[in-house]
């Protein structure tokens, strides 16, 4: 058999891929997609589902065998010069047998020549490698308790003219992510609050209901000082249970603020590029939006 592309992730192949099909998810196929993340421990929020297909409805996909589910991967597009990758399951009896580098064709290929993103865990760093993929910095995922809470002055993002949140996003992101951002506000058991100065928006960030705890995300800011006030702000929504936040470990200010509200780091993982990224302003991210989707 001819060697596999460079891309492979695998050396062989022992499946029959005449068995193998991929196609389009539909939303009611995300309920897959979402419970593998859930079973790989990746603690996905509870309402992900349509904020993430409403992003881009054609960029998820599965791979079935004789219409039995086994893999799932997601690629979405920003627009027409970014886009990101997650979702790269294979269920554990078919691992190893050339389905997920399938899958990961057909991602790439549905993304054509987007700078592509993607959040990998560690140990796979070199496999990403062999597709063209570079190293850029590490998230950390941070796990606390609920803080005490104190004293804030923010406001409902449902306050808000979207167009004025939307732009500070884009400006931090490196990109508009309207049609994310409409539904990420709007999630059943999340709060979004919102740092104004004379009209001015100066910091927000989201909190969401996950299948353990609450994870926050994003937690966009311009000073460490911002960022804690809408942390200790979006932590009155967590009721008692424990709290999640995904720092890119290159912003320092940002590792202060798990420091000083006692974080403790749970799991990590390589953001990735292939090509140049977005123009984003890394030091005033203190709280990745999600590993899934950028």
């Amino acid at each position: 058999m001819k060697n596999l592309p460079l891309y492979s992730f695998q050396n062989h192949m022992k499946c029959n891929m005449s068995d193998f099909s991929i196609s389009k998810a539909t939303f009611e196929e995300m309920k897959f997609i979402i419970s593998q993340a859930k079973a790989e421990n990746w603690n996905p929020g509870l309402y992900d589902a349509t904020p993430f297909y409403q992003t881009d409805p054609d960029g998820f996909f599965i791979g079935t065998i004789e219409g039995d589910i086994i893999g799932c991967i997601s690629a979405v597009a920003y627009d027409a010069t970014f886009g990101f990758i997650g979702f790269y399951i294979v269920l554990p009896p078919y691992r190893n047998q050339g389905y997920g580098i399938q899958l990961w064709k057909h991602a790439m290929h549905y993304l054509g020549n987007r700078s592509i993103g993607l959040d990998g865990v560690i140990t796979q760093q070199e496999n990403y490698k062999k597709s063209g993929f570079q190293f850029y910095y590490k998230n950390i995922r941070f796990e606390g308790v609920k803080p005490y809470p104190i004293a804030t002055h923010l406001v409902d993002l449902h306050q808000m003219l979207f167009e004025k949140i939307l732009e500070y996003d884009a400006c931090i992101w490196g990109i508009k992510r309207k049609k994310f951002l409409q539904e990420w506000i709007q999630m059943p058991n999340a709060a979004s609050l919102t740092k104004m100065h004379q009209n001015q928006v100066k910091g927000y960030g989201v909190i969401r209901q996950c299948y353990n705890g609450y994870k926050i995300g994003p937690l966009f800011a311009d000073n460490l000082e911002i960022a804690l006030e809408i942390y200790y702000g979006l932590c009155r929504f967590a009721d008692n249970a424990p709290v999640f936040l995904d720092v890119p470990e290159i912003n320092l200010e940002a590792l202060k603020l798990a420091e000083k509200v006692h974080l403790h780091p749970v799991f990590e993982t390589a953001r990735m590029y292939n090509k140049h990224p977005p123009k984003q302003l890394i030091e005033k991210t203190f709280g990745v939006t999600t590993f899934e989707l950028g």
